[in-house]
């Protein structure tokens, strides 16, 4: 598929050999916070969601990517669509790029074009959005970067180290 391949990554479907990156990855406690997640997951849930991850966004309404780097074709990030609403042609995105020796080579911001690129011609939605919390810099600058921009504050949205955090709403739109 075109729409997912870029000049540095690609993007592609759950694999079983991806159980060990996508365990490390939902276990390494420095990401709970933007997962909203409390307790680590086990290999077992997740071969479990590995193994249904072929199911249709129109059914579970979330699809995950890996993002793989395209001359070494190694996992070095996970993005996902999630919340899809085909009535309101909307759908949420998140993205991880993992370890941290793999950011800021530009992979973020590829990935992040390639996905919005198929929501928008594949899935028709109008808009693809995110949260984001107020202390993630990096975050911001990459949605800014990539043409999200910000329409909301959700005041106080997220607890994290007994703070309350406002969390950004950013909105990306089709033209």
């Amino acid at each position: 598929m075109k729409t997912l391949v870029g000049d540095q990554v690609y993007l592609r479907a759950l694999e079983p050999t991806d159980l060990d990156y996508i365990f490390e990855v939902e276990n390494d406690e420095l990401l709970w916070e933007v997962g909203n997640t409390l307790t680590p997951y086990s290999r077992y849930i997740l071969e479990l969601y590995i193994s249904e991850s072929h199911r249709d966004i129109y059914e579970v309404k979330q699809v995950r990517m890996v993002i793989c780097d395209k001359d070494t074709e190694q996992a070095v990030g996970l993005i996902d669509l999630f919340d899809f609403d085909p009535k309101n042609k909307r759908v949420a995105v998140g993205i991880v790029i993992y370890p941290d020796e793999q950011k800021r080579k530009g992979y973020a911001y590829e990935s992040l074009n390639l996905i919005c690129k198929y929501a928008f011609s594949r899935l028709d939605v109008h808009q693809v959005y995110a949260g984001i919390t107020e202390d993630n810099d990096a975050s911001i600058a990459l949605f800014e970067q990539a043409g999200f921009v910000r329409n909301g504050v959700k005041k106080s949205w997220s607890l994290s180290g007994g703070k309350f955090k406002d969390e950004y709403f950013y909105q990306r739109f089709k033209s």
